[in-house]
């Protein structure tokens, strides 16, 4: 495994993510932020953050499959929120129970950042998600 994902003892918990993820390897994937387009770039959940965050993963997975990487070599997840509040929470996270089987997602997740923002590039995008993979 490129990618060992750890808690030390000390940092606070539970959260559903590690603390800390080491990468060993040569080959660095940087998937550009991903959002709830399909190849059409159709726009998929209006108002729908559960769904857009779902869809988020679905493109990032295929951006990470296509340079021969899975989320199991990812060491770090970024999300931005719109009009985020602290109520979002419990939709975000059942958007990444949604496809937590379907896409292989591990438990718990990455290290990941959710960092909350005014707005993004088009005015219905609720979240963008970026995903950062080392492979040996």
């Amino acid at each position: 495994m490129s990618v060992d994902r750890l808690t030390p003892p000390g940092m606070f918990q539970p959260v559903p993510y590690h603390h800390v993820a080491v990468g060993t390897g040569t080959r660095h994937i940087h998937v550009a932020g991903q959002i709830s387009r399909n190849e059409e770039a159709d726009r998929l959940f209006p108002d729908d953050l559960v769904g857009q965050v779902g869809q988020a993963f679905r493109n990032a997975a295929k951006g990470l499959a296509a340079a021969g990487a899975s989320f199991d070599d990812v060491v770090r997840m970024r999300f931005f929120l719109t009009r985020s509040r602290p109520e979002m929470f419990e939709d975000f996270m059942a958007g990444i129970e949604a496809v937590r089987v379907e896409l292989q997602l591990p438990s718990p997740l990455p290290p990941l950042s959710a960092i909350g923002v005014d707005f993004l590039f088009e005015p219905d995008v609720l979240v963008e998600l970026e995903v950062y993979a080392v492979l040996p």
